[in-house]
């Protein structure tokens, strides 16, 4: 494993790459890469890097935001088969012809979609600033937003809004067992309980916090006396455990497995083996189509611009 690191280190010297990965990728592929973070920081980083490789440590959908926001770098996966079961919930053709019955309406999308998807959208989100950027269109503004019905409920909910949502969800928030996390607050009636908002409102009812990967971070770092039951991929724990050594934190479980804890089988798909062979070959690499590139840029822009406006 130790030459494993040594190997993409020495790699990411001599090719002036740089590495990002999201907080759900597997523990030791946060520990090696430069920046670790939501979907909302992974752009952020994307757009300001002057590396000339960026190796995308996450989904599919992640590598295209970064390649439609640097069109001249090279993008690189790890493991071309990391999909998002949200992203595939959306089909652009079936999405496009959603936004085409139903005009008139602003279109949000959640950075969880393809490329073709965003081509359609006026503004992209993050779960990190969904409802502030839903807050900055007037309260009559009749919008449209996908493809996470879970999320948008959320929305809806603590917006007052209408929103007409499409209805798509992620497979791993919706596997949260209601049943499991009750018994488990029994069994630590102290416990906090972390909820992401992509979770059914049945699991979002129970919690205490409800935020995007980086909120529930930051609320456990500003907490650390606190013991934690943690609905959202279980890949966040690591770096919760990292900042806050001494704190608990349990894997709220799934309603279906025996497992302890809540794993997205995409994001495990990248490795360090396969992080050092994708540096080494400078492949797999993200391609987008240029016409959808051009247009799909202008609504991941647009939510920089906003989440900048906004201090997010």
């Amino acid at each position: 494993m130790n030459h494993l690191i040594t190997a993409i280190e020495q790699l990411k010297k001599e090719k002036n790459a740089v590495i990002l990965a999201h907080y759900y990728q597997e523990g030791e592929i946060q520990d090696i890469a430069d920046y670790v973070g939501d979907s909302l920081a992974l752009a952020q980083w994307a757009a300001k890097t002057q590396a000339d490789i960026i190796v995308m440590c996450g989904v599919h959908f992640m590598g295209e935001t970064a390649k439609v926001l640097c069109p001249d770098k090279k993008v690189l996966v790890p493991d071309m088969a990391a999909g998002c079961s949200l992203a595939d919930s959306c089909p652009a053709d079936a999405f496009s012809r959603f936004v085409a019955e139903h005009p008139g309406h602003t279109v949000i999308s959640y950075v969880n979609t393809t490329a073709a998807v965003k081509a359609v959208t006026d503004v992209v989100v993050t779960s990190t600033n969904a409802r502030q950027i839903v807050e900055s269109f007037p309260k009559e503004e009749k919008i449209i937003f996908g493809p996470d019905r879970n999320l948008g409920n959320y929305i809806n909910s603590v917006t007052g809004r209408n929103m007409l949502l499409w209805d798509g969800a992620c497979h791993v928030h919706e596997q949260f067992s209601v049943e499991k996390i009750v018994e488990l607050k029994k069994a630590h009636p102290g416990a906090v309980v972390l909820a992401h908002p992509e979770c059914k409102n049945t699991v979002l009812k129970l919690a205490d916090v409800v935020g995007s990967t980086a909120a529930l971070l930051k609320y456990a770092v500003a907490h650390p006396e606190k013991e934690y039951i943690v609905a959202t991929e279980s890949g966040i724990l690591h770096e919760m455990r990292k900042k806050c050594p001494q704190t608990t934190f349990i894997p709220a479980p799934p309603a279906d497995s025996t497992c302890a804890c809540n794993e997205c089988n995409f994001m495990r798909l990248n490795t360090l083996e396969k992080l050092y062979e994708c540096l080494k070959n400078e492949s797999p690499e993200i391609v987008v189509d240029a016409e959808i590139a051009k247009k799909a840029v202008k609504p991941i822009q647009r939510m920089l611009e906003i989440s900048a406006r906004l201090g997010l």
